[in-house]
């Protein structure tokens, strides 16, 4: 039986010049359809470049990633990017931007109406039906993310990916944007990967944590299951035994790559 999502040997290096970085050595991970996984590490561990490997932005340099037993190797509506910067443009209004997703994907299978009733529902999932008429420099940066996550979710992507899209927020606004998130994936069940600093973060939201080994050449150094039932409540878990033992594991795994470069 074949995984949902298979990360096979990969390795990464950039050329500049006569200059080779070696970015990712030998990374292998399978995600299950409905999982939703984070990956984590210090600065310049590759995170972000594995992010865009599996969203075909760019090409691998040794070993293959496979999506439904598919190579990957270009962009596609099948994986939906969320930036930490929203990438909303600026001309456009909240409906539009996300309607222009839509009629790019579904503009063959679709009339006008529904794919006009299909941007409503997916503005509706994060509660922005009351700004649709709103440019981006009329809303919020919160509202800006919940507008990108429907956009990414109007493609019905195979795989939703998440590039730290809560980093540049208020810790208020963060907090209402996890809860939105968890409550999502559990009402479409999106296969979910997420890049993410934050250790909280990734033991409130994750089936699993990937830790990534310090760069250059970084890899997976371990996977941490999260064996907590959903849904999940934040304020429930802040004594709760088994989220305080996985937020410890990888702050220790954090910390133990931080004192290794340290001593470098």
């Amino acid at each position: 039986m074949h995984a949902y999502l298979k990360v096979d040997h990969v390795d990464k290096a950039f050329t500049r010049g006569t200059a080779t970085t070696q970015v990712l050595r030998d990374v292998t991970l399978t995600i299950e359809r409905g999982e939703f996984v984070s990956i984590i590490g210090h600065s310049g561990c590759g995170k972000s470049t594995l992010l865009n490997l599996i969203a075909g932005l760019t090409p691998v340099s040794a070993g293959a990633i496979l999506l439904e037993n598919k190579e990957v190797n270009a962009p596609g509506p099948d994986r939906a990017v969320v930036f930490q910067n929203h990438s909303l443009l600026p001309w456009l209004s909240v409906y539009d931007n996300v309607r222009l997703a839509v009629d790019k994907v579904f503009g063959a299978g679709k009339t006008r109406a529904e794919r006009r009733d299909w941007v409503m529902h997916n503005l509706d999932l994060v509660q922005m039906v009351h700004a649709k008429d709103k440019r981006p420099s009329e809303i919020s940066g919160g509202m800006k993310q919940r507008v990108g996550l429907a956009r990414a979710l109007s493609m019905e992507p195979k795989i939703l990916l998440l590039d730290e899209p809560f980093g540049a927020l208020d810790a208020l606004t963060r907090a209402h944007l996890q809860d939105q998130v968890m409550e999502i994936h559990a009402r479409l069940g999106a296969t979910t990967i997420m890049i993410t600093h934050d250790v909280d973060e990734a033991a409130l939201l994750s089936d699993r944590i990937v830790m990534m080994t310090n760069g250059p050449s970084a890899t997976i150094g371990d996977i941490l299951g999260v064996p907590l039932p959903r849904p999940r409540r934040r304020l429930e878990l802040a004594a709760n035994p088994t989220y305080l033992r996985t937020r410890e594991a990888v702050l220790k795994f954090l910390y133990e790559r931080h004192r290794f470069v340290e001593a470098a």
